[in-house]
């Protein structure tokens, strides 16, 4: 369980796991919740790319762990649950970084490409959730941080099924919250504004990039490293009373209006 009506941000002595942790978001913040003394473990599809990003986890976290799982499965959500508690014992933090996205006109999104989206954006988000908080729940006591975004809060031209699941991960966040809360549970969401991650550097079009930074107060796209503090944050101690919050790290770009 984690310390209550504490000042700390420190994760000393907890279980992190970071589904999507092989790169981009993920990645950086499984290496800050390292950094923060916490045991970390990643979970991602792709092997190839999880054992890389391990060797870098494990430079500052020795006894890291990486997990190999296609979260799109429900079936696999459960068996990852199985083999982390194996493993690591109880998660104390469950941070849900998965994510993909299709740029294209609505009228030209296919059924299968609307479905994989949402599959991973959103559905595979639940069962993670479900599958971890059940833990959580029966021990009283953690925290999950979702992964939401600018397109959970404001229209999203030519990525409609994007939108669609991060709206559904605020709506998820906040039933969730207001459900666990009693048993002890956070749960939480980011939403990070425009930073050139590995899902968005190539797949958003020069012209979508040169407008974010004319819209933005800050006038520059993110650094990685500064999503880190806000997840670090609502993992900690200092956030035993915050829950069902969607805290925005986008520079100013919602605040900014027209």
């Amino acid at each position: 369980m984690l310390p209550v009506g504490s000042t700390s941000l420190s994760l000393s002595g907890m279980t992190a796991l970071v589904i999507g942790g092989s790169s981009g978001i993920g990645e950086s913040v499984a290496h800050g919740f390292a950094r923060e003394g916490a045991r970390v473990a990643i979970a991602a599809r792709r092997p190839d790319k999880l054992g890389a990003a391990l060797a870098r986890l494990e430079s500052i976290c020795p006894t890291a762990r990486a997990y190999e799982a296609d979260v799109t499965e429900p079936g696999a959500v459960q068996a990852l649950a199985e083999r982390v508690s194996a493993d690591l014992g109880a998660v104390d933090v469950l941070m849900n970084c998965q994510g993909m996205t299709i740029i294209k006109p609505a009228l030209d999104f296919t059924p299968d490409e609307f479905a994989q989206v949402v599959a991973t954006n959103l559905t595979s988000v639940f069962h993670a959730c479900q599958a971890f908080g059940r833990g959580m729940v029966a021990r009283g006591g953690g925290a999950i941080i979702n992964v939401a975004s600018l397109a959970a809060h404001r229209g999203w031209p030519n990525a409609c099924p994007y939108a669609v699941a991060k709206h559904g991960i605020v709506g998820l966040t906040t039933s969730l919250a207001a459900e666990w809360a009693r048993h002890g549970v956070r749960v939480n969401a980011i939403s990070p504004g425009f930073f050139m991650t590995e899902l968005n550097r190539e797949k958003m079009p020069q012209a979508r990039k040169d407008a974010a930074l004319m819209r933005s107060p800050a006038g520059r796209f993110g650094e990685l490293q500064e999503l880190v503090g806000a997840a670090v944050y609502l993992a900690s101690p200092a956030a035993s009373f915050t829950t069902g919050t969607v805290m925005n790290v986008d520079g100013g770009y919602l605040a900014g209006g027209i």
